[in-house]
């Protein structure tokens, strides 16, 4: 089970053949084509597959029918471009807002602006590449608490629709993702923030020593594992095992898994009573499957809390409240049941500066006259956009 299986291996290789462009190459036409996408998502356009198809021909120079792209490409560049919008307009949509509630109501209204993922890659199935839904992003965000101080690492950042949420809350990034083409992007996404390439499986044993995070926000693969064919039931429980490893005592990890994966599932339970002996899990709640039926897929997930704290008694956990119906009754639940986070007993120690090579800084350089930067230049960026306001703004709902 443990041994690379060549078929798998074969499937992956694939996405590297020389018919395609180059990860780094192909990074760069994702983050244009979601540059090229962003003004629609600033006018409140909804970006449907003939705007999708346009950028993408735009940023690649070519139809997906030469198979130099493909649609999981397509939107994987609209995720890019939800990133750069909350990038550019999260604070004054934070600010505007007033609580979390009404920010949750304008991140949906953006949201539903995003195409339904309806074309999967044979990528994107093998590696379970689900990208993170951004309320439920924006509601594991509020149930770490970060602060400006933490350092936080997000060990399957994906496209960063996670990472974006520690941005705005001020923390630093520590980011890691094994697919290359996605960890080419965060580069671009987030400038500045060390982006490694480790399977995050083992992301404890592999990460740079000096990198000790104070929160780790996480989406792991739910039933797979890297270059292991076939399903894997406790995937996701060693991805959550090695990230609380790393973290540092009193610091907080919050986990996106399938819904099976938790403290009152018997087949669980004795693995989650061991863990308790680090780590204790202050908050598990389910989430209905029609939260990620966007982003292609269609299961139950679940949001574990746990505080790198040993727990007085490992075989006590906290009562499970339901399965969530809907983003806003999970962010009640988080605002009213996760408690505050433990002192911490040192400060996080500072992620190292993201080491890019020369090239990278070529390819962040302003894009030829031909292809401008299609953000406005003289944009308001103290306001957010209209369409996306909430209570008080002058367009209404999209």
């Amino acid at each position: 089970m443990n041994l690379i299986v060549p078929a798998l291996a074969e499937r992956l290789a694939m996405f590297a053949s020389p018919s395609a462009p180059a990860a780094p190459d192909r990074a760069s036409a994702i983050r244009h084509a979601a540059r090229l996408l962003l003004p629609a998502l600033e006018r409140g356009q909804a970006v449907d597959a003939a705007i999708l198809r346009t950028a993408m021909e735009a940023a690649f120079g070519t139809t997906d029918a030469t198979g130099t792209w493909v649609w999981k490409d397509a939107y994987e560049a609209c995720e890019g471009a939800q990133v750069l919008f909350l990038r550019r307009h999260g604070p004054a949509m934070r600010a505007r807002a007033g609580s979390p509630a009404r920010m949750l109501a304008m991140l949906a209204r953006l949201a539903a602006l995003a195409p339904t993922h309806t074309r999967r890659s044979e990528e994107s199935v093998a590696l379970q590449q689900f990208s993170t839904p951004i309320a439920l992003g924006f509601a594991a965000s509020l149930a770490a608490a970060i602060t400006p101080g933490d350092l936080v690492l997000e060990p399957s950042a994906g496209t960063g629709l996670i990472a974006v949420f520690v941005a705005l809350a001020g923390g630093v990034l520590a980011l890691n993702e094994l697919a290359e083409t996605r960890a080419d992007l965060l580069g671009h996404l987030f400038p500045g923030a060390p982006v490694s390439r480790h399977d995050a499986a083992q992301i404890h044993d592999y990460l740079d020593p000096a990198i000790a995070p104070s929160v780790v926000l996480m989406n792991p693969p739910f039933s797979v594992a890297a270059h292991v064919e076939g399903r894997m039931a406790d995937a996701a429980f060693r991805h959550v095992a090695s990230a609380l490893a790393r973290l540092i005592p009193a610091g907080r990890l919050v986990a996106i898994t399938g819904i099976s994966l938790a403290p009152d599932n018997p087949s669980w339970r004795e693995d989650f009573v061991r863990l308790q002996a680090r780590g204790r899990v202050v908050f598990s709640a389910g989430i209905d499957r029609r939260l990620y039926a966007r982003h292609g897929t269609a299961v139950e997930t679940r949001l574990t809390v746990i505080d790198r704290v040993p727990a007085e008694d490992p075989t006590a956990f906290p009562p499970f409240p339901g399965i969530a119906p809907d983003a806003a009754t999970l962010l009640e639940w988080v605002t009213r049941l996760v408690p505050p986070r433990p002192v911490l007993s040192a400060p996080p120690v500072a992620a190292p500066a993201a080491r890019r090579p020369p090239e990278a800084f070529a390819r962040d350089r302003p894009a030829p006259a031909s292809h401008p930067d299609p953000s406005p230049a003289t944009s308001d960026r103290s306001r957010p956009p209209a369409r996306l306001r909430g209570p008080g703004g002058t367009a209404g709902r999209t």
